[in-house]
């Protein structure tokens, strides 16, 4: 049984649906080789939950369980820090997986490297799925702007993501919870830079995480990161970078050279040139060929879809100026 003091970490997990990858996830946290956490998990309005994998590990983990309504993850995240004990507040997401090492690396990273926010990377488990692996590879990797997400130097300022993400309760206290938006987590990052509180990456402080099962929601999933990106802007002028329109001049740049080879053959070099290095990369990477294949659709649909996104919100909320009360209409959800 777990001692009753009180810990380190907290970890904050909000969940919805997702019965059986909060188990994996237990299952990880009780293979931690230092126990010095506890868990929040907060069920927000599943209509199938996860209570059973929870009482199943009572004695094993020190673990709190809440079910309230549905309200979003970013209110979920914030009723677990209301109800957390830990002097440091992780977040996670419901589809991660930790290391047995993930604990007791974070702690030494703390100590050798003290910040008031961390964020650490992510990678595809062995027990993943092609399609997940190749989505995690698209995620990842420089060639499609992931870059961060492996652990590598960002082509922008490190701003860590809620699946593998923490902070001080002072940095709560001063900056608040999270809003319940769309890209949460950059916004989140972006206040917490603003109060002045260091940031820093830790390589070695890394998750498995699946992301989406499939393509289909891949593509819905980046597409609304496109759409967040612009909304992000609105709220922080300036933020945008560079590196957040690549996705889109992409997106263009690709279209005008199809249309462009239909009457000489040649302007489609560049683009199997590009696809060509993404196959060698994902090939060197993963050593399979399958999911270097796969590699290639979720590639495009990585840098399609968030570019797709990106334009649809710039046309929209800037050029059309549709976007003006953004910050006051954010700030108006729940989650402030």
């Amino acid at each position: 049984m777990p001692p009753h003091s009180s810990p380190l970490f907290s970890i904050i997990v909000p969940v919805y649906n997702r019965p059986d990858e909060v188990d994996e996830l237990l299952e990880s946290l009780e293979h931690q080789t230092d126990q010095d956490f506890e868990i929040i998990l907060v069920e927000d309005g599943s209509t199938v939950d996860c209570k059973k994998a929870c009482e199943s590990r009572i004695d094993s983990l020190r673990l709190k369980y809440y079910y309230k309504s549905n309200e979003g993850r970013s209110i979920a995240r914030n009723y677990g820090i209301e109800r957390a004990d830990g002097d440091f507040l992780i977040f996670v997401d419901s589809d991660c997986i930790l290391p047995p090492d993930y604990i007791s690396s974070l702690k030494k990273s703390l100590q050798e490297n003290p910040t008031d926010c961390f964020g650490g990377p992510d990678s595809a488990h062995e027990s993943f799925s092609d399609v997940q692996k190749a989505i995690n590879f698209s995620m990842t990797s420089f060639l499609t702007t992931g870059g961060i997400r492996g652990g590598k130097k960002s082509l922008e300022k490190f701003t860590p993501r809620t699946f593998n993400m923490g902070f001080s309760r002072e940095v709560y206290e001063k900056v608040g919870g999270f809003r319940e938006m769309f890209s949460e987590d950059i916004d989140m990052s972006t206040r917490i830079k603003l109060g002045g509180y260091k940031i820093c990456l830790y390589p070695e402080v890394k998750v498995f995480h699946k992301r989406r099962v499939d393509f289909k929601k891949f593509w819905h999933q980046v597409h609304t990161f496109g759409m967040s990106r612009i909304t992000l802007q609105l709220l922080y002028p300036g933020s945008m970078k560079l590196v957040h329109w690549l996705p889109a001049l992409f997106v263009i740049f690709g279209i005008g050279l199809c249309v462009a080879s239909f009457f000489n053959k040649w302007f489609i070099l560049p683009l199997i040139a590009y696809f060509v290095l993404l196959f060698l990369a994902a090939l060197w990477k993963t050593k399979n060929l399958k999911i270097a294949s796969l590699a290639l659709p979720a590639s495009l649909i990585q840098l399609g879809g968030y570019g797709t996104g990106f334009i649809r919100a710039y046309t929209w909320k800037i050029l059309l100026r549709h976007g003006r009360n953004i910050e006051e209409e954010v700030i108006r959800r729940k989650g402030k």
